[in-house]
């Protein structure tokens, strides 16, 4: 659920295009309530807030509450630029997880990247934060340019104590994230609208987060149930199936992977030399 365009970052990267400048969109908090109940009711067990920068709507604790009050696991995935006392105490919730995205262990090169005064230092003393706290937590690094510290980022996240391993991923080409190729399946990982779908802040509906160009409904105008049994997300279901399927050596995706989405490259998806990895060889674990 992308509850905000709102951020205080400007990441060169980022697929929402999200800034300082975006708004909470059309979509209310009575919106997202319901949203919310309708997943609970359709057997969902995990729903995630984004954004933007999900921390800048004002909402979020009572959204939060509501998941866990339907028996939903939460994740917010956050900039961790800033948390506030109260937003601690939610995040402290059982039930509750945290997830963010780091770049290089170069405070320069970090917020060349994010384009946010001090936004190395802060992330990276929201994460030590998060851990104290015994917050599950799970922190993914983004190779989004050349020469970026890619390897001594993950180093220096296990050195805060970020359990288990930490993926990277690579740079989409959507919304601000656009290169030398322009938004396709290409920049899509496999498993899109397999038990995932994302929400935007005016309601739109997409097979995930990354697919943006690919609306299959509105939350605002249909319910959630009708949208993901509908003929567009049967049609895109069945389209985006084929596409994967043409793709050389291209295997299914691995659930657990990836740091910005859920799920993300790895391996099966992108075999060694394929894919947006190109000459990089492949993805994590064999994109160093």
């Amino acid at each position: 659920m992308e509850i905000t365009g709102k951020c205080q970052l400007r990441c060169a990267h980022c697929y929402a295009g999200s800034g300082p400048t975006g708004t909470d969109g059309a979509m209310t908090a009575e919106d997202w309530l319901s949203v919310i109940d309708q997943a609970a009711g359709l057997g969902t067990t995990m729903v995630q807030f984004i954004g933007g920068e999900p921390t800048l709507n004002r909402d979020l604790p009572r959204l939060v509450e509501h998941a866990l009050g339907r028996g939903v696991e939460v994740e917010v995935f956050s900039n961790l630029v800033h948390v506030s006392p109260a937003l601690w105490d939610v995040f402290e919730r059982p039930g509750v997880r945290l997830a963010t995205s780091y770049y290089t262990d170069n405070a320069a090169q970090h917020e060349a990247i994010t384009q946010g005064r001090d936004s190395y230092a802060r992330t990276t003393a929201n994460i030590a934060e998060a851990l104290r706290r015994s917050i599950p937590l799970r922190v993914g690094v983004i190779d989004v340019e050349d020469g970026q510290r890619v390897a001594e980022a993950r180093r220096a996240l296990v050195d805060l104590g970020v359990l288990g391993e930490v993926r990277v991923d690579h740079l989409r080409q959507v919304g601000r994230g656009v290169r030398e190729q322009t938004p396709s399946v290409d920049q899509l990982c496999g498993n899109c609208t397999h038990g995932t779908v994302a929400i935007s802040p005016t309601g739109d509906v997409w097979p995930c987060v990354f697919s943006r160009w690919l609306p299959v409904g509105n939350v605002r105008q249909e319910a959630l149930a009708e949208i993901i049994t509908g003929p567009r997300m049967v049609e895109t279901t069945a389209a985006l199936s084929a596409s994967f399927v043409s793709r050389p050596n291209m295997g299914p995706c691995d659930p657990r992977c990836g740091p910005n989405c859920s799920p993300a490259c790895n391996p099966s998806c992108w075999p060694t030399g394929a894919g947006p990895c190109g000459p990089k060889g492949g993805c994590q674990p064999n994109y160093d």
